[in-house]
């Protein structure tokens, strides 16, 4: 059984369609990314898979439950961090999460020891008396996720979870999510972050109001080929020679480093003979994935057929 399964999922506000023909499943246990530009749908997505909304069309379940139909027990299966955290700034941090452990008629004799061990790895132990109010934006999103794992729901959301957090307090909260995907828990992540996707997904979708393409991280940025040459000197006097080829696709010039993108991996030794006929010294040559953003990029802007999903 999958973790989530989505088919063709859509919701409607009046007249415009915000998501259409949304399909795609997420394994138990694997960290996803659902990617986009501000607008795509991706929020509106998450809200249909935790009830929050109710889907114009199609269909989705997580864990077994219908997202449509699945009330309580919808809510039982699954945690979400929302961009805003949403806490109360009069109320301390532990007055927070008690009041959510209510809220999901979890038992707080067992749920606080639990919380209290969260509290303790992101740093917040000491501090959970303390009003919401006079904590940093770091603190209270590492709040915000302890919040979303009080009742050990079966799937995390974080939506955009290190937006406008500085690079030491957006380190603690990827290290988080780390840490929480090492012990095997389902996370759908929506993030512009594209090195924070590279890093914390095996797979992502993408999207723009539609599926435009999901599959392996990997898989994504192989489409294409593309090749690291280094050699002697300034690589900028080969450009114009490796752009004539039939065979290139384009050239970047970087000091003594080429990337080349070709039309086949095949190429890589006409590439490698017409440097060095026109007097290169080629020192290294290596296939390079291209950057996820490349990918992303193309995808969004309508430059590229969408890969075929897995």
């Amino acid at each position: 059984m999958s973790g989530i399964e989505a088919e063709g999922l859509g919701k409607r506000f009046g007249g415009r369609a915000a998501v259409t023909g949304m399909t795609f499943c997420v394994a138990p246990g694997e960290v996803f990314g659902l990617l986009g530009p501000n607008g795509a749908g991706k929020t509106t997505t998450v809200r249909m898979l935790t009830g929050l909304l109710s889907p114009s069309e199609g269909q989705a379940r997580v864990f077994g439950v219908d997202v449509a139909t699945g009330g309580d027990a919808l809510r039982r299966s699954v945690g979400l961090l929302t961009e805003q955290p949403g806490l109360y700034d009069r109320l301390t941090g532990r007055e927070n999460l008690r009041f959510f452990m209510k809220l999901n008629e979890v038992d707080e004799r067992t749920a606080w020891p639990r919380a209290r061990s969260y509290l303790e790895r992101f740093g917040l132990l000491g501090r959970e008396d303390e009003p919401c109010g006079g904590y940093s934006k770091g603190m209270r999103q590492k709040l915000a996720i302890v919040r979303a794992l009080v009742h050990e729901p079966k799937v995390i959301f974080l939506d955009e979870p290190t937006s406008g957090l500085d690079p030491e307090a957006a380190r603690t909260v990827r290290d988080a999510v780390a840490e929480l995907a090492a012990e095997g828990r389902t996370i759908v992540l929506c993030s512009h972050n594209l090195a924070e996707v590279e890093r914390l997904c095996r797979r992502v979708a993408v999207v723009k109001g539609r599926l435009l393409a999901q599959g392996a991280v990997t898989e994504l940025r192989r489409e294409g080929s593309a090749l690291d040459i280094h050699v002697v000197g300034d690589g900028t006097a080969h450009v114009t020679r490796l752009q004539g080829l039939p065979c290139v696709e384009s050239v970047l010039a970087e000091g003594g480093r080429l990337r080349v993108m070709v039309k086949d991996e095949a190429a890589g030794p006409d590439v490698v003979a017409a440097l060095v006929h026109a007097g290169a010294r080629v020192q290294t040559v290596a296939r390079a994935a291209r950057p996820l953003e490349e990918v992303y990029l193309e995808l969004v802007q309508g430059r590229a057929a969408a890969p075929a999903g897995d």
